[in-house]
């Protein structure tokens, strides 16, 4: 067994390794619901968000919840994993998060109604919970 590194692993010179490049390619993706017209829930929890501060550059640490009754498409799961995962080095409010996540997940599946929650780590004695709301008007 050798010490080296994996050929995947970073070295100082090399680019970015497979999970960097797939998470700065990726990008929302769906796929058609399979019950249309049937009202159900999809309950999501993504418990490693991070992002910055755009005021102070410190990391910022949430637990997102994302909660949607479907209309003709749902949001494949690792694809969102990926675009969660590329909040990473932003620089974002925790209220521009929420809003952009909530923005950018009716713009790919337009479901009837959708809620994405961001509960942040406190943070300086503070703990910030920001909850935005999407009804689709019919």
């Amino acid at each position: 067994m050798s010490n080296s590194l994996p050929e995947t692993a970073p070295t100082k010179n090399s680019e970015m390794t497979y999970g960097e490049r797939e998470i700065q390619e990726g990008k929302l993706i769906t796929f058609p619901n399979p019950r249309i017209g049937r009202k159900y829930n999809i309950d999501i929890s993504l418990p490693e968000f991070t992002c910055k501060c755009p005021f102070s550059g410190y990391p910022d640490f949430a637990t997102i919840y994302v909660s949607y009754i479907p209309n003709e498409k749902v949001v494949e799961l690792k694809a969102l994993k990926l675009y969660i995962n590329s909040y990473r080095d932003r620089y974002i409010s925790h209220e521009e998060s929420a809003n952009q996540i909530l923005d950018d997940i009716v713009a790919v599946c337009d479901p009837l109604e959708i809620t994405v929650k961001a509960d942040f780590t406190p943070r300086g004695n503070v703990h910030t919970v920001v909850e935005v709301q999407h009804t689709k008007e019919i």
